[in-house]
């Protein structure tokens, strides 16, 4: 490749999996800073999720796996850096192939799983109110990108509820900043969160949740977004559709927003563990105009599926007619777009209880740049540290094998 014009070695490398991109970095001193660059780094990045490359599902049970979206043939385990033994770790979110990460100690990390670089964040904590009624406590979390600022941030919503759900409610809003590392208190969220899958849906720099206009109701009829950029709360318009009798949630394919309206025989008042009729999915063309509304689908129970509670899209398979499902965080679904027909996708390794996060490859850093504001993990350093001794033993062995003598 030494013959080949720099623009075009360029263009090659930013085609590559990230995995090789790390290994090339040590080809030349040129190759690694181009590699390093935050020029390059957005141009993979951008590339990928253009061409829908380098794209992989992330499962949460006790431990986290990847699945490579084009083979789907097998999930393979990662380490992640928060790990406890016998407890799980949820992921808050995930954005630019970072993802939000929380263990049962309350620990957080933004953690980049193809460079397994990352970064911990300190926990905030809001104040129960003092009225001496004992609570019940809602915490929900969303992760994403704030553009105009060139900032990664996570929201952290509590919501606080007496036991009878009526006489005491409060609220609190905490973004943290990944750029400035640190905390900081919004306005209260206006409406009461409706407590199924709490993450906040990334579409358009803004975290979506469907809420309800009454505390502790399963009955939702808003979905209502935190704006990354001005930090600010809006309702999103919603299609016209028969909303009174289904369960509303709201998920992202492809990057644009999608509307799931469930319906089953109970009505919006069953729980998420009875078995659905079907399932209307609806996406938002022009994301902010009611009039982009589109139905794309219609999920059924049938022999290929069989009975479910819940189904919601994952993305785009390579084909771009089918696109991949979860089934009661319990199965994957391929359902083809333009038949009509689903179809249960068995995966070699997958847990048999799961939660999935659509995650892109990447070699992005929280700064941008990465150059600054990254950390190697404990479990990094030991690695390297282990491997530098290793490598100089070596070296020794080599020398005294060569008939020299150490000079001490």
């Amino acid at each position: 490749m030494a013959s080949l014009p720099w623009d075009i070695i360029v263009d090659i490398l930013g085609r590559l999996s990230v995995k090789d991109l790390l290994r090339y970095r040590s080809v030349s001193k040129p190759w690694c800073a181009l590699i390093d660059g935050t020029d390059f780094i957005m141009m993979h990045l951008k590339n990928s999720v253009e061409t829908g490359s380098n794209l992989g599902v992330v499962i949460r049970y006790c431990d986290l796996y990847w699945v490579d979206l084009d083979s789907l043939d097998s999930a393979v385990k990662l380490r992640n850096p928060i790990a406890r033994p016998g407890d799980g770790t949820e992921v808050l979110g995930s954005c630019h192939g970072l993802l939000a990460l929380l263990n049962v100690n309350n620990e957080l990390a933004i953690w980049n799983p193809s460079t397994r670089r990352y970064r911990r964040i300190a926990d905030t904590e809001f104040e129960a109110p003092d009225d001496n009624l004992p609570c019940i406590q809602f915490i929900v979390y969303g992760f994403g990108y704030d553009p105009i600022g060139n900032d990664y941030k996570l929201v952290r919503m509590v919501q606080f509820y007496g036991d009878n759900g009526q006489d005491s409610f409060d609220s609190g809003v905490k973004i943290y900043s990944a750029k400035l590392n640190t905390w900081k208190r919004i306005r209260d969220f206006p409406y009461y969160l409706r407590y199924k899958r709490g993450f906040g849906v990334l579409s358009n720099n803004a975290l979506h949740w469907v809420v309800s206009t009454k505390p502790l109701s399963d009955v939702s009829n808003l979905v209502f977004a935190v704006d990354l950029v001005t930090e600010e709360y809006r309702e999103v318009p919603l299609p016209e559709f028969e909303g009174e009798g289904c369960r509303m949630d709201v998920e992202v394919l492809g990057g644009s927003l999608c509307l799931l309206c469930n319906y089953g025989p109970d009505g919006p008042d069953a729980d998420w563990g009875s078995t659905s009729d079907y399932v209307d999915m609806w996406m938002m063309k022009e994301y902010g105009v009611r009039e982009s509304w589109t139905k794309f689908c219609t999920v059924v129970p049938s022999d290929g599926i069989g009975s479910f509670s819940y189904v919601f899209p994952i993305a785009y398979l390579r084909s771009g007619n089918q696109v991949l499902m979860n089934k009661n965080d319990m199965k994957f679904v391929v359902y083809d777009l333009e038949s009509g027909k689903a179809w249960n996708k068995n995966i070699s390794g997958a847990p048999r209880d799961m939660e999935t996060e659509l995650c892109v490859e990447s070699l992005v850093r929280l700064d941008g740049s990465g150059e600054f504001g990254w950390m190697l993990g404990e479990e990094d350093k030991k690695k390297k540290k282990k491997n530098q001794e290793q490598s100089k033993k070596k070296q020794r062995d080599d020398f005294l094998s060569q008939g020299f003598k150490l000079v001490l």
